[in-house]
């Protein structure tokens, strides 16, 4: 969009002979209302048909994996990027002038729509994505190699999952954290260019960029994420004594010191964001989780396609309409025999209406049965704001998208099984501990790692954190908020931010964490609207009109207010609230206060 100019004239007299010069200049007008009305409508046309070229190649190159549909992919993403950049450069024109809210709204959805933007220099532009092309490759190539052969990702978390040998998983922790020092120099670069194009877009840094996408003050943000933590710090320092407790029986306290640390490598995951791989090391002696739901899906003869049917029931109980014949016709359930295909499974809106499918190898497991309710919600979601202006078709924040499918999945209880005919009775509740224990060594495990990686990012781009302390700094955020140590000295040769994909790829973590704390505020304020009067982890939602109907009002909003008209919506509260989470595991804390009773519990 080019703005109006007008020409400025100056007249010039010298001496005793009046000579007349005539100097005119074109110079810009100060952009209008009007123009930025104009720029906002044809940036959304413009982007929702690169969006829907680029989901469609992202389609067929997941479904039918070759270098040509990777190269097609890769070719539709850049253009979405390149208009992105240039459409959020022209943005800031804008800055300087006062604009209605939800024209202001627009703009700062899209000035903070890709998580980094380069400066308008061409050079740069191209440096950049170079950068990111090439870290992100170089974590999916990465392999350790050893005498004995070479290791990926996949088979090294396999290890840290299901070994008990010491040594083992030493060697697989370090080994998969050889491939990341290699990134450090590019990630450097990488954060100094990036800053360089945030500033351009009027913000200090990418932190403060990434921030802004809250409808907060990038401070405030800040601190609420902090108070969320405070929050729920008892429950998971509880749920931490309990488990270094219990690794010290298995693996001695000269290994896990029991009043310190613990070190990272024996948690079941490469990362310890989950502690759900050691489950049987700390499961309590008096029971188990209560019911197998893959033996029950096994016993009940339920393919993949009836899983998902199972799915949308669910959310026709709610009230909600049932999905399209294209989302049956189009969707991915089960691996092809002839083709190798990307099996994360994953949701999509190809045309941002109706052209909702899941992309899913489905397994017939209890895991998947709540991967696949986690992953209609995401539809639902999608096809509820299909009326939204285009930069509006998202969630409340992007913390709102995973938080609906998380919700959904914990009203898959006991009681919703027997409803659908895959438990014959409700479980007595003496298994109740072992369940929510389960959940916990998933959902309270990952809160503290879920807030730090953007922690670390954040002041990495600050320039609180220098180049010359990324690994310390890293490993004091993990001491502070997690309570885990790195089992091996490290230095700042090493770059061990970088073993975790989300760093090398840029995808912000913070979305994650909202997730976690927003999914347990919307179970409750639905479970009330359905009436629940038992427990809340007992509560399931199902068949409910009128959780359904809350449900519905906040998910047609997509984005079109900010996230706290949405949650008061659903939750009855402008704020959000970690004590759902409280609530939820009321028994679970009870019964970890009895186990701790005499142990030195914090670090």
């Amino acid at each position: 969009m080019h703005l109006r100019s007008k020409k400025t004239c100056a007249f010039l007299v010298s001496g005793i002979i009046s000579m007349l010069a005539l100097s005119c200049s074109v110079q810009p007008e100060r952009p209008t209302v009007s123009d930025a009305e104009e720029f906002v409508a044809a940036a959304e046309e413009r982007l929702l048909d690169l969006w829907m070229s680029a989901g469609q190649a992202a389609w067929v190159q997941q479904n039918f994996i070759s270098i040509d549909t990777n190269a097609m992919a890769a070719s539709a993403n850049a253009a979405v990027m390149a208009a992105t950049t240039e459409l959020a450069t022209e943005a800031a024109q804008f800055n300087s002038i006062e604009l209605p809210e939800a024209l202001n709204r627009k703009l700062t959805l899209l000035k903070t729509s890709l998580a980094a933007v380069a400066p308008a220099d061409p050079v740069l532009q191209q440096e950049l994505a170079e950068i990111l092309a090439g870290m992100e490759a170089a974590y999916g190539q990465g392999e350790y190699c050893t005498g004995d052969g070479c290791l990926d990702l996949p088979q090294m978390e396999g290890i840290l999952a299901e070994s008990r040998e010491t040594d083992e998983l030493l060697d697989a922790w370090s080994g998969w954290r050889s491939v990341s020092p290699a990134l450090r120099h590019d990630y450097q670069r990488f954060v100094e260019i990036a800053n360089a194009g945030a500033v351009e877009l009027g913000f200090t840094d990418m932190g403060e960029m990434w921030r802004s996408s809250y409808d907060m003050e990038p401070d405030e943000f800040r601190a609420e994420l902090e108070r969320l933590w405070e929050q729920v710090r008892p429950l998971y320092e509880s749920l931490h004594c309990l488990v270094r407790a219990e690794l010290g029986e298995a693996y001695g306290t000269a290994v896990v010191d029991q009043a310190g640390l613990i070190p990272a490598h024996l948690l079941g995951n490469m990362w310890s964001q989950s502690w759900s791989n050691v489950y049987e090391l700390v499961a309590p002696d008096e029971g188990g989780r209560g019911y197998d739901l893959t033996r029950q899906l096994e016993r009940n003869d339920v393919n993949e396609l009836e899983m998902v049917r199972f799915a949308e029931q669910f959310f026709s109980s709610l009230g909600f309409e049932p999905l399209p014949e294209t989302f049956w016709e189009r969707s991915l359930f089960i691996q092809p025999d002839d083709r190798d295909v990307v099996c994360h499974a994953s949701a999509w809106s190809l045309d941002y209406e109706d052209d909702i499918r899941i992309k899913m190898c489905i397994r017939i497991t209890g895991e998947d049965f709540v991967v696949v309710h986690h992953e209609l919600g995401h539809n639902y979601y999608q096809r509820a704001y299909q009326h939204q202006d285009p930069l509006y078709r998202t969630s409340a924040n992007d913390g709102f998208h995973e938080g609906i499918g998380d919700t959904v999945a914990l009203s898959i209880t006991p009681e919703y099984l027997v409803k659908i005919g895959l438990l014959n009775r409700v479980p007595a509740d003496d298994g109740d501990i072992g369940l929510l224990l389960g959940q916990a060594l998933d959902k309270i495990a990952f809160l503290p790692f879920g807030l730090l990686v953007d922690q670390w990012r954040w002041q990495v781009f600050s320039g609180e954190i220098t180049p010359d302390r990324y690994n310390e700094a890293w490993w004091e955020l993990r001491k502070q908020y997690q309570g885990v140590r790195s089992p091996l000295v490290r230095d700042e040769t090493l770059f061990d931010p970088g073993a975790k994909y989300h760093v090398p790829a840029n995808v912000p973590y913070t979305r994650y964490f909202l997730a976690h704390i927003l999914q347990f505020q919307f179970h409750r304020a639905l479970c009330a609207a359905a009436g629940n009067e038992g427990a809340l982890h007992r509560c399931s939602v199902f068949e409910s009109e009128d959780a359904g109907t809350l449900l519905g009002e906040m998910l047609e909003m997509g984005a079109s207010q900010p996230w706290p008209e949405a949650l008061e919506v659903i939750a009855g509260t402008r704020q959000m609230d970690a004590t759902a989470i409280l609530d939820y595991f009321a028994p679970l804390q009870a019964w970890l206060d009895e186990q701790n009773m005499d142990r030195q519990c914090g670090w």
